[in-house]
């Protein structure tokens, strides 16, 4: 044999062998677990866009991948059974949209791939060793709200400097949101406003919630986002409205709902990142070699509709530093 064509040959072989692995890899149908806290997937937007997100990086439900949806419904305590129920059909890696749910995959699992979508403080539920070095099975992108939870305040009294008296709405077995409203309450020393605690663990505790307070010009509300929030955000609205409190929550989807005013990440952003998460670990990425992600920027939205409901005047100053005004 000449030596080019040796040179051509062997060039031909380690083409081919790339090529070939690759054939095999697209005969295999990947399976995909996606915890979320609410919503069944058809009316999950969350869900729609790390599913959106994988088709961009090649990955087509149907095709070369098999996504297993479970969701709790607004009920944290269902996590841990759901949890098990994805982790018995043993899949290639699980998505889990929150602390909750991410910490009940957690104590289920030790071996399969799990990547978190919206959490807090990763560190602090103990899911990853460190930010840089998550070391185990689970890595993911947190939503980092609790370096938010004093601007929240901040911009609610620059949005109603009447305000002296906040109401916290949260989910009390939520940890999470427990070290967010202490935060609260200590900034809120500070700055001479009364924060107070709603606890609400279900729908039933949100409305019990409203029906004692008695509706002042000078009371706000602040919205801490979890299971319980999300999962009730048409009846909290709904409730805000009729007790005109003016108030703040950590996501826009309930701006868009017609309430007052957001600030905090772009949901949609942190779980189209999941899917990068999820591509890498499909393709041979351990999670312990995959740095846990933190959020590039926080978003402020406005609803003027629901600010002239209320009777409120935003400031132009303040308007402007908007992301995006509903009008």
């Amino acid at each position: 044999m000449r030596r080019r064509e040796f040179i051509a040959l062997v060039g031909a072989a380690i083409v081919a062998r790339p090529l070939a692995i690759q054939a095999q890899q697209l005969g295999k149908v990947y399976q995909i677990g996606f915890l979320a806290s609410r919503q069944d997937r058809e009316r999950n937007d969350f869900f729609a866009c790390f599913v959106k997100a994988l088709e961009q990086l090649n990955w087509v439900e149907g095709q070369n991948i098999r996504i297993e949806y479970r969701h709790a419904d607004g009920r944290p305590e269902r996590f841990p059974t759901l949890a098990a129920q994805l982790v018995s059909l043993n899949l290639d890696v699980i998505v889990a949209g929150s602390t909750q749910a991410s910490q009940a995959v957690q104590r289920t699992t030790s071996e399969i791939p799990v990547v978190f979508g919206a959490v807090t403080d990763p560190v602090g539920a103990g899911l990853v060793a460190s930010l840089a070095r998550p070391g185990g099975n689970i890595t993911g992108v947190s939503n980092f709200q609790l370096a938010t939870t004093g601007k929240i305040l901040e911009l609610l009294k620059e949005a109603v400097p009447i305000v002296t008296r906040v109401i916290v709405l949260h989910d009390p077995t939520n940890d999470a949101k427990l070290g967010e409203l202490k935060e609260l309450k200590a900034i809120g020393a500070g700055a001479g406003v009364t924060i107070e605690a709603m606890a609400a663990r279900n729908a039933e505790g949100i409305e019990h919630g409203f029906s004692s307070l008695e509706p002042s010009p000078s009371i706000g509300l602040i919205v801490l986002v979890d299971t319980v929030t999300l999962a009730n955000s048409d009846k909290i609205l709904s409730l805000a409205a009729t007790k005109r409190l003016p108030a703040i929550y950590q996501t826009r989807r309930f701006v868009d709902g017609g309430g007052l005013m957001s600030y905090g990440t772009n949901f949609c952003q942190l779980f189209a990142r999941t899917a990068h998460y999820v591509d890498k670990i499909l393709k041979g990425t351990r999670p312990s070699e995959l740095p846990a992600e933190l959020p590039m920027k926080f978003e402020l939205v406005f609803n003027l509709k629901a600010a002239n409901a209320l009777g409120l005047a935003i400031p132009p100053t303040l308007l402007a530093r908007a992301d995006d005004v509903i009008e």
